[in-house]
């Protein structure tokens, strides 16, 4: 199986022109439920198209993800938020794809082969090895990360996504008040709920408020001149209002194919490892492509 059996076609591809704004991104994200966008350029008349990543008509500029846009909260343009992972051609197999993506820790690759064909995802892979096309009779227990990042579920939503940030991880176990696990927190559960807020012009000294501590970006201050600013606003309720309590777990004698199925099956790209009633790991959609390798 090569990535062009895999990959979404550029002619099913729903893109995002440039000149834009972070808005018309979040707007898609949020909608479709999908983790990124590509972003794409027209030519002008008589201007030549990129050989690498663009058309006859249109230019490949990079994709904008979940993670830039809650990485950069400040920044408007899609221009700066675009960002270019590394490509792969259509032919290139499976096992090259999955050692490109756990490799280069990226989630998304633009296929080319001169101009942008497509897109293919971890998601992608993972649906082909639930639906049985490719191997996965390797046990998640030799997959598994053995490091679980987790997350209090009393925990103001703002002051979660700034630990998920920080810790470099789109996902937190979410434990009760006797240290049981009761649900999963992901980025994307944040991102569903985000807001972007336009701040307000103002002069005079910078003064802090009460809720200063639990927002995610305040207002810019330059000197003692308050700069207009765009920010994602986040809901200051607990982490409990948002997570997901219906937890899917798997023990480690389960099949990479087993997960992958799972993940497809509820839409989630991670899985809670229980042993013995107890938490003792979590196996990521880009750790069930280790089975590949």
């Amino acid at each position: 199986m090569n990535v062009a059996d895999v990959m979404t076609p550029r002619e099913d591809l729903v893109t995002v022109s440039l000149p834009g704004t972070r808005e018309d991104a979040l707007a898609y994200l949020q909608e479709q439920e999908f983790s990124s966008v590509a972003v794409v350029k027209e030519s002008n008349d008589g201007e030549e198209a990129d050989s690498e990543n663009g058309s006859e008509s249109e230019q490949f500029r990079g994709l904008v993800t979940r993670e830039s846009l809650i990485a950069r909260p400040d920044e408007d343009q899609l221009a700066i938020l675009a960002e270019e992972p590394p490509a792969i051609a259509s032919g290139a197999t499976i096992e090259e794809l999955a050692d490109l993506m756990v490799e280069s820790g990226t989630r998304r690759v633009p296929v080319v082969d001169k101009v942008l064909l497509g897109i293919v995802t971890v998601t992608d892979v993972i649906r082909a090895m639930a639906e049985g096309d490719l191997a996965g009779d390797t046990a998640v227990g030799d997959l598994v990360r053995d490091q679980i990042h987790t997350l209090y579920r009393g925990t103001p939503l703002p002051v979660a996504e700034r630990q998920l940030a920080h810790a470099g991880v789109p996902y937190g176990v979410v434990l009760d008040d006797d240290a049981e696990m009761c649900g999963v927190l992901t980025e994307v559960d944040i991102l569903a709920v985000a807001r972007i807020v336009e701040g307000e012009t103002d002069t005079g000294e910078a003064v802090a408020n009460q809720d200063d501590e639990w927002m995610w970006e305040g207002i810019k201050a330059v000197g003692n001149r308050y700069m207009p600013t765009r920010n994602v606003e986040i809901p200051a309720e607990p982490v409990g209002d948002f997570m997901s309590s219906d937890t899917i777990t798997l023990t480690r004698t389960k099949t990479a194919t087993e997960a992958a199925q799972r993940m497809i099956g509820s839409g989630i790209e991670q899985i809670p490892l229980v042993s013995g009633g107890e938490l003792a790991g979590i196996i990521r959609d880009i750790d069930v492509l280790g089975a590949l390798r």
